[in-house]
């Protein structure tokens, strides 16, 4: 396809079914200037010259995937993350993602806002895709809550990240969790959590190297289930007590997922993103004879050695009992890995997935028969969307919407592997998998970037993406609980009683005070 002007662009995708999050229709789909124009059966938009066109026939149309979870070129335990921005947004492009929200994370003491600045500095001039940063709260004190307030009103910020894990370096105690989920509760942003309980991993760590475990079995068997499982239920009872929406990001363990979905069923507002690596392999391989195999599975939360927990990960996310997916994608190449041959604690934690995220989550959601196109959209773009308020710019295919679509083709297949991949690292976790349902086109910002395995691309073409305050997918359910305890402490308000229209008297509930009265 010959370059054009990326704002004269225009687009025709013909004859695909058309897959939204609650519904599937053949249409075809005109784009210009970036944006979708019109959506509908036998399109013919005039004038037909410079126009592109796609045949979709037997393909499916879906909105762009959105990785809600990367780290691109992060310095992290004395090495930095081998994907970049170019080469992370390239491969995400090339597996179906047209966004992906990475994490600026300040160092205890650190200015986040000077963090937040020097990870846009990094993205700008290389990402291939649209970006948004989440970002984290590693300390608290006063200038934090002022920081976190300039974020949200100055730079488009709407989630902040606390870890829980990670003793002495970005851990922060409960008193720092119930004061960061107030601030985020009070501007309207979304509470996120890594859940570990960083104080039983490090007494964990101690004891494993004091008995001789300094392979990668040992970085599991540190941090067991019931270490996730704990931080997350605390996590809940924290953001449920000033009732602030709560993101539990990268869910490894059955037993946490549990404890995401009973807080659900008992009406708290928290959302769970299992990843690529916990929906599509396990723990097991941490037991590998090979040390650059096995070590090449460290991440923090470890996959679990329960061979039925993607399984049952899936399950969950395919019934909204889990909400959204990302990857953690935070690569690592075997050398990079060695820094711990001696001990597990050194190992630098981190896996792939942001190019692999959409087919895995096909085959082992669709393909399998646990969930439909419609859910799989939902869980790779839609609900990511909802979340951090680009919706409906984002995560839907519709007029007024971004440009961001991918032509998927639901029986092509795909094997997944570090030779073949764009990833810039040198090992693929999902190493061998057969994948059912492939990204054949992506277009991000209205244009064809990835055809036919070829890339039509430069770097910094993407664009930093501003997420307003208050979601409302998030906050509509935040705001009317705050109003109605509002309510119940106004003494202006009346209280007396609610008639349902009868006028028997069984039908009318006395307060409390009436009932005194009475």
């Amino acid at each position: 396809m010959p370059p054009q002007n990326l704002a004269q662009q225009r687009l025709l995708i013909k004859g695909g079914k058309v897959v939204n999050d609650d519904c599937s229709v053949v249409a075809d789909v005109y784009v210009e200037d970036r944006v979708v124009r019109q959506v509908g059966p036998n399109l013919n938009p005039e004038p037909p010259a410079g126009l592109v066109v796609l045949d979709a026939t037997n393909k499916l149309v879906i909105p762009g995937g959105i990785d809600t979870h990367t780290h691109m070129q992060f310095p992290f335990m004395g090495s930095t993350s081998k994907d970049d921005f170019y080469t992370g947004t390239k491969a995400a492009i090339a597996g179906g993602t047209t966004m992906i929200i990475d994490f600026a994370i300040p160092q205890k003491g650190c200015s986040l806002i000077e963090a937040f600045d020097t990870w846009k500095s990094w993205a700008d001039p290389k990402v291939c895709c649209d970006y948004a940063l989440h970002v984290a709260v590693t300390w608290w004190s006063n200038k934090v809550k002022e920081e976190m307030k300039s974020l949200v009103q100055n730079k488009g910020v709407n989630s902040f990240k606390m870890f829980m894990a990670y003793k002495d370096l970005y851990m922060v105690n409960d008193e720092e969790l119930y004061a960061a989920f107030s601030c985020c509760k009070e501007l309207g942003a979304v509470a996120q959590v890594h859940a570990e309980n960083g104080e039983l991993i490090a007494q964990g760590a101690k004891k494993m190297l004091a008995m001789g475990i300094t392979g990668p079995e040992g970085h599991e068997l540190c941090r067991p289930e019931e270490v996730e499982a704990e931080a997350t239920q605390r996590a809940i009872t924290i953001a449920n007590a000033v009732n602030c929406p709560l993101f539990v990001v990268h869910v490894m363990s059955k037993s946490a997922a549990e404890v995401i979905s009973n807080a659900r069923r008992e009406g708290k507002v928290v959302y769970g993103e299992p990843i690529a690596a916990s929906l599509g392999t396990d723990g097991t391989n941490y037991w590998n004879k090979d040390w650059a195999h096995a070590a090449a599975y460290v991440m923090g939360p470890p996959l679990r050695p329960d061979p039925s927990t993607p399984g049952f990960l899936m399950n969950l996310l395919a019934n909204d009992d889990l909400s959204v997916t990302g990857t953690d994608n935070c690569t690592f190449d075997i050398c990079q890995k060695a820094l711990g041959k001696d001990d597990f604690t050194k190992i630098p934690n981190g896996v792939n997935g942001v190019e692999d995220r959409m087919s895995v989550i096909w085959e082992k959601g669709v393909y399998s028969g646990k969930m439909d196109e419609n859910r799989f959209v939902a869980v790779t773009s839609t609900n990511a969307a909802k979340i951090f308020n680009l919706y409906p710019k984002k995560g839907r295919i519709a007029v007024g919407s971004d440009a961001d679509i991918v032509v998927w083709d639901p029986k092509a297949t795909r094997t997944i592997s570090a030779k073949t991949h764009h990833q810039a690292n040198n090992f693929n976790i999902f190493e061998g998998m057969v994948c059912h349902g492939v990204p054949v086109v992506t277009v991000s910002r209205g244009k064809v970037v990835y055809e036919g395995g070829a890339f039509n691309v430069t770097a910094g073409e993407g664009k930093y993406v501003s997420r307003p305050p208050f979601p409302p997918y998030v906050y509509k359910r935040v705001r009317q609980r705050e109003q109605i305890k509002a309510n119940e402490k106004d003494p202006a308000v009346p209280t007396k009683a609610v008639h349902s229209g009868s006028n028997n008297q069984s039908t009318i509930n006395l307060s409390r005070a009436n009932m005194k009265r009475q």
